[in-house]
């Protein structure tokens, strides 16, 4: 019969050496990890100059806004600037707004109705919060508290 001192000493073993087999793998784990920041690091990066070039010379690059689908950028608006700069959804607005039902203004309970959307509260208020970045980036006015129109911009 082995003595429990031997047993024990067995099991302390084992236990070291999966000790050393799991810091092993937590090396290559955190040495994966630093690879992949760095990686995703230099995406972001990449992202922010190719939005700085193409929002032109006399632009300063928004920051970036919340969508449900993805993250985008609303650069301000200077001379001669096309609205096809802007993703599709802020092309979207703006259509609206240009459009006849539009010209007068829109509050955004109607601004969601005419892009075919719900009217429900989330949805206003994602639409309101586009549209106000319309405003402060120079794309479209506000006529008066909650109600919104397009400035003339040139298509393209």
């Amino acid at each position: 019969m082995p003595s429990v001192l031997g047993l024990l000493e067995a099991r302390e073993k084992r236990v070291r050496e999966e000790i050393a087999q799991l810091r092993e793998e937590a090396e290559r784990v955190q040495a994966a990890l630093g690879d992949a920041e760095r990686a995703l690091q230099r995406l972001v990066d990449a992202r922010a100059t190719v939005a700085e070039v193409l929002a032109g010379p006399h632009s300063a690059v928004a920051e970036p806004t919340q969508s449900a689908v993805a993250r985008s950028l609303v650069p301000r608006r200077a001379e001669g600037m096309a609205v096809s700069v802007l993703t599709a959804d802020y092309q979207r607005i703006l259509a609206v707004l240009e459009s006849e039902a539009g010209r007068e203004g829109m509050r955004c309970q109607q601004l969601a109705v005419a892009l075919g959307m719900e009217a429900v509260p989330a949805k206003v208020e994602g639409l309101r919060s586009k549209a106000k970045r319309l405003v402060e980036r120079g794309w479209a006015l506000q006529a008066r508290p909650g109600v919104f129109t397009a400035l003339a911009v040139p298509a393209g």
